[in-house]
């Protein structure tokens, strides 16, 4: 994507840039871990029992553990590294969970459900892209672009679409459980099953570029990081939002402060509903999450 400066009625088409080596976008990219991807920094160049040195560790909102690994040079090799670190920190979890206590704190509960591994790179070729697609969905390839007068650009790189093969079976995909809309819905009145759905969509077509993440104990909906997460409770929907009781604008005053209390989501105001009814003035208060994500 190109990046333009606007000056007057002209505009001048900024010139990328690089960085002086992999040093220093490590370095920019940690210091700067949660303004970019909502991830709490933890250790840079960890060092593993094999001698191998992790980029950079860290824990993300759901405290799911993350691997960030940079790629400076386009030969390096850098999807079997992560995946050889990643699966290493899978077998070391009390290493990790070590780590976590001693710069968060005991009280933080590790989510192994859902490890991730970032690769950060200039540029990718449809050979990576591939290999990730048939690998795993715990493997994210971001692209940066750095432009003069020192503007970052950073998205996250989209995969291609698996087309049907005939006569081939498809591998099975290298990661761990997944959980589907079925597991949340499951056994729940069928009330209950038409308000989610309702709200839900309702989420979902404010920006085509939402994302939907089913986790083990909610479903969160995100842009580069959750903005709202719901529980779905046998009698309602526990909704919780990432915006503080502070900030919302709530005339109704409908919402709790639950940021000191220990809950699996990570929004820090909380509501419930268990009508179709009160789905518009809800969605009045997820939109203020979502527009302070933008």
């Amino acid at each position: 994507m190109a990046i333009y400066t606007i000056k007057g009625n002209k505009i001048i088409k900024s010139k990328v840039q690089k960085f002086k080596n992999e040093k220093e976008l490590q370095t920019l990219f940690e210091n700067n871990l949660e303004e970019i991807f909502g991830i709490t920094f933890l250790a840079s160049e960890f060092v593993t029992t094999h001698g191998g040195r992790i980029d950079t560790l860290g824990i993300d909102e759901n405290y799911s553990p993350v691997i960030i690994e940079y790629k400076e040079n386009e030969k390096d090799n850098v999807i079997n590294q992560g995946l050889f670190y990643l699966d290493w920190l899978v077998d070391h979890k009390g290493d990790f969970e070590m780590l976590v206590y001693n710069k968060l704190g005991k009280n933080v509960n590790v989510n192994w459900e859902d490890p991730r591994l970032i690769l950060v790179a200039q540029s990718y070729n449809n050979y990576d892209k591939y290999a990730v697609n048939r690998i795993s969905g715990n493997i994210e390839l971001w692209r940066y672009l750095l432009y003069e007068g020192n503007i970052l650009q950073v998205e996250r790189v989209n995969l291609p679409k698996e087309g049907k093969k005939e006569n081939h079976k498809k591998q099975p995909k290298r990661g761990f459980k997944e959980y589907s809309l079925a597991d949340h819905l499951s056994n729940k009145p069928q009330q209950i099953k038409e308000v989610f759905n309702k709200l839900r969509e309702e989420i979902l077509k404010m920006d085509e570029q939402i994302q939907e993440k089913v986790k083990k104990q909610y479903v969160a909906f995100a842009l580069d990081r959750n903005f709202v997460e719901i529980v779905v409770q046998a009698n309602a929907l526990k909704i919780y939002i990432d915006i503080t009781k502070k900030e919302l604008n709530d005339p109704k005053n409908i919402t709790k402060d639950c940021s000191e209390v220990g809950h699996w989501a990570t929004g820090s105001s909380v509501l419930k509903i268990s009508s179709v009814e009160e789905i518009p003035y809800a969605m009045t208060l997820i939109k203020q999450s979502y527009e302070n994500k933008l």
